[in-house]
C-alpha cells in the first residue's frame, strides 16, 4: 500500500497547481455522468470566446458556461439551438450575412444553427418562448465575462440528441459604446423594440463530435446545406472542465498509480 501511495504522490507533484485543483475537486471529472464539451467561437467580429460543458444525469441536464468578450454590464441571451430529429446543424460564420449589411443577424444564422430548443435563463422558464427574456439572462461583468451554471429538466428527445444541440450567446457592440443601442446596427428583426445589437449572435459552439451519425442539414427545415464544415469526428465526451490539457495531466496521475512496484518489494504488494 505504501508503494502505491508514493506513486500517487509523485504523479500529483508533477501536476501544475491549477490543474491539480481541477483534478481533485471538479465534479465534472466523475465518469458518471460524462460531460460533453463545447468550445465557443466568435461571430460578428465580437472576439467573444468561451467553453461550455453539458452533463446529463437521467433527464437532468446541467449546463456550465464560462465565456468572455461580451458587452460589459449587458445581458447576454443564450440558448441551446439545434434539432432533436437528428439533423446536423452547424455554427455559421460571418460570411453568412446574406443581406450584406455587415451584421450576421439571428434570422440569417438560424438557417445554420437551428431554432431555439432551450433558453438558458438563470431562473424561471427555459422554453423557446423565453428566448428574449433578457431580464432572466446572465449579465456580463465589468470585464465582459459570464459564468453560468444551471440544471434543467429536459425531455427524452434532448437526452437522446444532446450531440445535435449547441450553444449560442447573443449581444454585440459594433459601435464600441459599451451598451446595446439602435445606432450601432438598427432594430432587431426579431423584435423592433430591441436593438439588433442585443439579439445578434456573439459566439457559437457545437458539441465535439456532433456531426457523427447526424442527418445532413437541408430540406424544408433548414432551407439549404452548409459547405466547408469543420471536421468533428471525436467522441465528444470529456472528463473535466479544463479539457484536453487536464485530461493529459490526469493521465500522468493514472500512469503513476499503475506503475509496477520494484521486484525486490513486489510481494508486499443540482438542481440549480
Amino acid at each position: 500500500m505504501m508503494i502505491k501511495r508514493t506513486g500517487l504522490l509523485v504523479g500529483l507533484a508533477a501536476l501544475p497547481a491549477a490543474l491539480l485543483t481541477v483534478v481533485v475537486s471538479s465534479p465534472v471529472f466523475a465518469a458518471d455522468p460524462p460531460a460533453y464539451q463545447i468550445d465557443l467561437a466568435p461571430l460578428n467580429d465580437s472576439g467573444s470566446t468561451g467553453t461550455a460543458l453539458l452533463s446529463l444525469r437521467g433527464n437532468a441536464l446541467t449546463v456550465w458556461i464560462k465565456s468572455e468578450g461580451l458587452v460589459p454590464g449587458q445581458p447576454s441571451a443564450q440558448h441551446l439551438h439545434g434539432s432533436t430529429d437528428g439533423h446536423d446543424f452547424q455554427c455559421p460564420d460571418d460570411g453568412d450575412d446574406t443581406n450584406g449589411d455587415g451584421v450576421l443577424n439571428n434570422t440569417e444564422a438560424t438557417v445554420h444553427y437551428g431554432d431555439i430548443n432551450i433558453s438558458l435563463t438563470e431562473s424561471g422558464a427555459t422554453d423557446a418562448a423565453s428566448g428574449l427574456a433578457v431580464d432572466r439572462m446572465p449579465v456580463a461583468d465589468a470585464q465582459g465575462k459570464v459564468s453560468y451554471k444551471r440544471t434543467i429538466t429536459v425531455g427524452q428527445d434532448v437526452v437522446e440528441h444532446i450531440k445535435d444541440l449547441h450553444i449560442v450567446q447573443h449581444g454585440i457592440d459594433p459601435n464600441d459604446n459599451g451598451k446595446y443601442d439602435f445606432e450601432g446596427a438598427g432594430k432587431s428583426e426579431l423584435d423592433p423594440k430591441l436593438p439588433q445589437e442585443a439579439t445578434a449572435p456573439t459566439n457559437c459552439g457545437v458539441v465535439k463530435g456532433a456531426a457523427v451519425g447526424s442527418v445532413p442539414i437541408g430540406g424544408v427545415e433548414t432551407g439549404g446545406g452548409v459547405e466547408g464544415v469543420e471536421d468533428r469526428t471525436s467522441t465528444g465526451v470529456v472528463t473535466g472542465a479544463a479539457g484536453a490539457a487536464v485530461v493529459a495531466a490526469a493521465g500522468t496521475l493514472v500512469l503513476a498509480r499503475r506503475r509496477p512496484a520494484p521486484a525486490a518489494v513486489a510481494k508486499t504488494g443540482d438542481a440549480a
